[in-house]
């Protein structure tokens, strides 16, 4: 197909102020994922956006499937809703 760009699972991302870290969680823009390597402010970087990746969970989620949220404010999942937005299930 002419128009295919790419696979959506996984996106050419450029690192914000600071950078990213590899395997670390972040929001860019209303899009959430996780880093696959690291990389500098500025640069290129491979960020996964579906798919299950192993991330710290809430103490508070126990139930699989249970809703979390990305607080983006603390830089972590919750179970609370407020204005955090929702990033996904937990799978186990």
């Amino acid at each position: 197909m002419k128009n295919f760009v790419q696979v959506g699972d996984i996106l050419d991302a450029i690192a914000p102020a600071g950078g990213v870290i590899g395997g670390t969680a972040y929001l860019l823009g209303s899009a959430f994922g996780v880093a696959a390597a690291t990389a500098a402010e500025g640069e290129a970087f491979a960020y996964v956006v579906e798919g299950v990746v192993a991330l710290p969970i809430p103490t508070a989620a126990v139930a699989q499937f249970a809703k979390v949220y990305w607080d983006d404010t603390a830089k972590t999942l919750t179970t609370t809703v407020g204005s955090n937005q929702k990033v996904g299930y937990l799978s186990e």
